[in-house]
């Protein structure tokens, strides 16, 4: 039975996954990290009936628990460093944080190779949303225009979201050089600045959406000479993100060093 820890474990999906991993016959939960409520009951914290746990301060915790697999939904600035930390104690980690920088995450690549543990780093967990993006590198070849709308919950502090910047990624290395570069935008005045989203890699425009009521969601609009294509997933509940967070907290073992995405889990 793998033994798990939970990072984040007081926010809205460290709960969600306290909830997961407790009710997965293979994994045990055995320690849950939040500073700002350590000592609490975690019954009190993510509604477990039993779980026989208090909310630990810091990261140590996972050491003295015994813990295997770190998963981590903080913020960046501190999955970085639990990241950091889990490499040199040979804990394996999951890693759902966005905003995450590619020089840091090369860094923690080296830091992992020469580790005994291994970590995969995704920027949504949710299978639907994996195949989105999966949809969209096969369609960038054959379409004329594409941009990405990312529409997240009020709450989300990073802007565009990781989803759509990995997918704009993945967009520009699909596009092969004979089907030549997106167009160019021919927008000459822009009325209200920022009206036209922000640029993001490959020179695709992304258009971030904070709402109450969301949760995440993302469309890749495609256009061509009369016709268009959008592909869109929705996540109307944090259990959605569950499925895919289990298959890689149950997959690290096996992946060395740093897996970005979770293409590969799933054969693709």
């Amino acid at each position: 039975m793998m033994r798990v820890g939970v990072l984040g474990a007081g926010g809205r999906m460290g709960q969600q996954v306290c909830q997961a991993v407790a009710a997965d016959p293979d994994l045990e939960l055995v320690a849950a990290v939040d500073p700002r409520l350590a000592g609490i009951d975690l019954r009190q914290v993510a509604g477990l009936d039993a779980s026989g746990l208090l909310v630990e301060g810091g990261v140590e915790a996972l050491e003295r628990s015994g813990a295997q697999v770190a998963v981590d939904f903080t913020v960046a600035e501190a999955a970085v460093e639990h990241m950091r930390w889990c490499a040199a104690h040979d804990v394996h980690a999951v890693v759902g944080t966005t905003g995450i920088g590619a020089g840091v995450l090369a860094e923690l690549a080296t830091a992992f190779e020469h580790s005994g543990a291994n970590c995969v780093v995704a920027a949504n967990f949710a299978i639907g949303a994996v195949l989105m993006m999966r949809f969209a590198e096969l369609a960038a070849p054959f379409m004329d225009g594409v941009e990405i709308i990312e529409l997240h919950h009020d709450g989300k502090v990073d802007a565009p979201s990781g989803t759509a910047l990995q997918t704009a990624e993945r967009l520009a290395r699909a596009r092969p050089a004979q089907a030549g570069p997106w167009p160019a935008d021919r927008t000459t005045s822009e009325v209200v600045p920022g009206a036209r989203g922000g640029t993001g890699p490959g020179g695709v425009h992304i258009h971030s959406v904070r709402l109450p009521g969301l949760v995440a969601h993302q469309e890749v609009l495609f256009g061509a000479g009369g016709q268009s294509l959008s592909i869109r997933h929705d996540a109307y509940d944090r259990t959605s993100f569950m499925p895919g967070m289990i298959l890689a907290v149950k997959a690290v073992a096996g992946r060395p060093g740093l897996t970005v995405g979770l293409d590969t889990l799933l054969g693709f």
